[in-house]
């Protein structure tokens, strides 16, 4: 039988052992999508080369305050996420990993130039999903934030570790000149019933995230 789900008293050994899981996934799905390669027309090149630079930093806290950083992986993400691919060039891969109470969120973006935003968040969001211990438990839709700002792509997988069903919210958002993977979930309730994740408030943190993270380049 899988063991018991641990105690609040060990939230924060929890915490650190679903962070790290969290990191290699999106770590690992933003790594597959250059991967995997291939463009969607590749029509996005010209726009990208011509347009504003930006880069994803790593802020001490996101959503206004809400997560605070327990752990810059920024050089984990760089050593697992090659430069160049066949949609994505020229690419610097940061990340995070950030709490709140019980709640662990994943933030890792890349920056550079980016043929075709969507191919990017498909293979982001398959890269999630290629190890068998993961399983789709909400499939991804669109989102528009609340707070206004383009639509994002958020769904919720279910992950197999040590005998443990953990359930993971995810949110992907891709322009010409970066991307971010969120994953989010809760330590103290790690068997939460997939279908209860509320995606639109999830939808509108990462709104908030993507203008506190998104910065101009130089």
């Amino acid at each position: 039988m899988p063991p018991p789900v641990p105690p609040r008293r060990n939230t924060g050994k929890v915490w650190g052992i679903i962070g790290a899981v969290a990191g290699v996934l999106v770590v690992g799905g933003i790594a597959s999508a250059l991967v995997f390669g291939g463009g969607g027309g590749g029509g996005g090149g010209t726009g990208a080369a011509s347009g504003p630079k930006y880069r994803i930093t790593v802020p001490q806290t996101l959503a206004g305050g809400t997560y605070t950083l327990t752990k810059d992986i920024s050089q984990q993400a760089g050593a697992s996420v090659p430069r160049d691919g066949a949609n994505e060039h020229g690419i610097t891969s940061v990340g995070g990993q950030y709490t709140s109470g019980t709640v662990s969120l994943v933030m890792v973006g890349l920056y550079g130039t980016i043929d075709d935003p969507q191919t990017t968040v498909d293979h982001s969001i398959r890269g999630m999903k290629v190890d068998s211990g993961t399983q789709v438990a909400v499939p991804e839709k669109i989102f528009t934030p609340r707070g206004g700002g383009a639509p994002v792509t958020c769904g919720v997988d279910v992950r197999q570790e040590m005998g443990q069903k953990i359930t993971l919210a995810f949110c992907v958002w891709a322009d010409f000149r970066t991307s971010v993977n969120l994953a989010r979930t809760d330590a103290a309730d790690l068997t939460k019933d997939p279908r209860s994740v509320d995606l639109q408030e999830f939808a509108d943190t990462a709104g908030k995230i993507r203008a506190e993270v998104t910065k101009p380049l130089g």
